[in-house]
C-alpha cells in the first residue's frame, strides 16, 4: 500500500516538492555557510520522496547528546528558516492544498501537511522506517515515566 501511495504522490505533483528539495540541497552544499543544512536537506529529500512507509525522527532521539549541540542545531534552524524554509513550506502547503482537491490525493495531501511542517526547521531531523520511529517512541515514553515513577 505504502508503494502505491509513494507513487500516487509523485504522480500528483510530489515531484515539485522533491525537486525543490533537492535544489535545496544542492545549494546547502554548494555554499560553505550552509552545509551543516545538506544531511538534513538531503533526508528530507526521500521523505518528501516516498513520504508512506517512513517517519521523520530528531536526532535527539536517536543519538542523545549535550544541549550544546541542540542549542546549535536551534540557531542553524532560524537561518534556515529565512534562507529556504518558508518557500518550501509554501511549496508543500500549496501541493497539499492542490492534491486534497481530488478525491484520490487526499492521503499525499496530509503527508504534505506534515512535512510543511518539518520544512520550517529540518536541522536534527532524520528519516527512518515507521516501525524504528514506533520502537524509539515507545523507548522514550518508558523512559520519561521510569523518570516520573523515580522522581
Amino acid at each position: 500500500m505504502a508503494l502505491i501511495l509513494n507513487i500516487l504522490n509523485f504522480a500528483l505533483g510530489g515531484f515539485a516538492t522533491t525537486l525543490g528539495w533537492l535544489i535545496a540541497t544542492i545549494i546547502s552544499a554548494v555554499l560553505v555557510v550552509t552545509l551543516p543544512y545538506s544531511r538534513g536537506c538531503w533526508e528530507i529529500t526521500k521523505m518528501s520522496l516516498m513520504p508512506f512507509g517512513n517517519d521523520i525522527i530528531h536526532v535527539k532521539y536517536l543519538e542523545p547528546r549535550s544541549s550544546l549541540s541542540n542549542s546549535l542545531g536551534s540557531v542553524l534552524n532560524v537561518l534556515w528558516f529565512v534562507l529556504f524554509g518558508w518557500w518550501l513550506c509554501l511549496l508543500h502547503i500549496l501541493t497539499g492544498i492542490t492534491q486534497c482537491l481530488t478525491l484520490i490525493g487526499i492521503p499525499t495531501g496530509l503527508a504534505h501537511f506534515k512535512l510543511a511542517r518539518i520544512s520550517l526547521f529540518p536541522v536534527g531531523q532524520r528519516v527512518v522506517p515507521k516501525e524504528m520511529a514506533q520502537l524509539v517512541y515507545r523507548h522514550q515514553a518508558e523512559r520519561e515515566f521510569e523518570n516520573q515513577r523515580n522522581a
